[in-house]
């Protein structure tokens, strides 16, 4: 084929051009979708983050509360988002346990997120309305078996939402000691508190962050904590295996929370997300605002994020099976 004088010129100026520069990243907006209602730990934590990612990253980071179906409903919307600017607070609820306890999920926990890095461990806490549980006669965590085993059905336990690790220390606690307590789910932690806090049920695991003011207050009476050791933030609580006695050896439920981007994040924003969002939760201003919540930073590798999720996901499954927890 033989090129005129037009068309060497032109391809020759084409040649001669840079190779186009691939556009900066984030170029709008991230929108940090929170699986529950605002007021709950899981948004407090997304709220925290937003304004460090922001200014690292250049771009405004709005948090977007999406709640239903424990967490799913914003899981499934974050796993489908195919704009480049979507990302996920996820939870020990939407990545672990969900797996276990609905019979279909919509999402793949597994397959369908890129893990960026945990933002943070947090233990439960057993908390309850004080009017009510001194009309129980409800001092300890004994005094809780007993009226729970002799009343079954008479005490209300509210959680967060089916699936939630708030529901399944509630569920493990009534296995392992042989009791019975209704269950009540909300869209969030922050309506079951108000409702609980209103004495319109009677306790609660609440995760820490969300629960440490209304405990400080005196609104909440808080009884022991749900992890293996107990908590800098509230020393002064048992853990529920320690307050327990034999019947609740060995009992933990902790929760933890997470940066998750969909699966088809291209690489290197998945590793910039992680750097960025592991030096935030590394300055001692955000650290100690974490810890005085009750709340352990993250920040580590986004491996090590993804190994914590496949075990956690093994273990609690044997919780849901051993629980019997069912979705309400």
């Amino acid at each position: 084929m033989t090129l005129n004088r037009r068309q060497i010129c032109s391809l020759a100026g084409a040649l001669s051009l840079p190779a186009m520069a691939q556009p900066a990243w984030p170029a709008k907006p991230i929108r940090l979708v929170v699986p529950f209602t605002p007021g709950g730990t899981t948004d407090l934590l997304a709220r925290a983050m937003a304004p460090e990612l922001q200014q690292r990253l250049g771009q405004a980071v709005v948090v977007d509360n999406k709640p239903g179906a424990g967490g799913n409903i914003g899981a499934a919307e974050v796993a489908k988002a195919t704009d480049g600017h979507t990302l996920l607070m996820g939870t020990v609820g939407t990545h672990a346990i969900n797996a276990a306890l609905y019979p279909k999920l919509p999402y793949d926990p597994l397959k369908d997120f890129a893990p960026v890095t945990l933002v943070a461990a947090v233990p439960n806490v057993l908390v309850l309305n004080p009017a009510n549980a001194e009309r129980h006669g409800i001092k300890s965590v004994a005094d809780l078996i007993r009226v729970a085993r002799t009343h079954p059905g008479k005490l209300n336990m509210a959680s967060s939402g089916n699936g939630t690790s708030i529901h399944l220390a509630g569920e493990l606690f009534k296995t392992m000691t042989g009791s019975f307590m209704l269950h009540f789910p909300y869209r969030g932690s922050g309506p079951a508190l108000l409702d609980l806090i209103a004495g319109n049920t009677d306790l609660m695991f609440d995760n820490l962050p969300s629960a440490l003011p209304h405990i400080k207050s005196g609104k909440l009476l808080a009884l022991a904590v749900t992890s293996a050791q107990r908590s800098p933030a509230v020393p002064e609580l048992p853990t529920v295996a320690e307050a327990g006695g034999a019947q609740l050896a060995g009992y933990e439920a902790s929760s933890w929370f997470g940066l998750l981007a969909p699966a088809g994040q291209p690489a290197e924003q998945v590793a910039r997300l992680q750097r960025e969002a592991a030096a935030a939760l590394n300055t001692p201003a955000l650290r100690e605002r974490m810890a005085g919540q009750g709340a352990v930073a993250g920040g580590g590798s986004s491996a090590e994020f993804a190994a914590l999720i496949a075990s956690e996901t093994a273990k609690w499954a044997k919780v849901v099976k051993v629980s019997g927890a069912k979705v309400d």
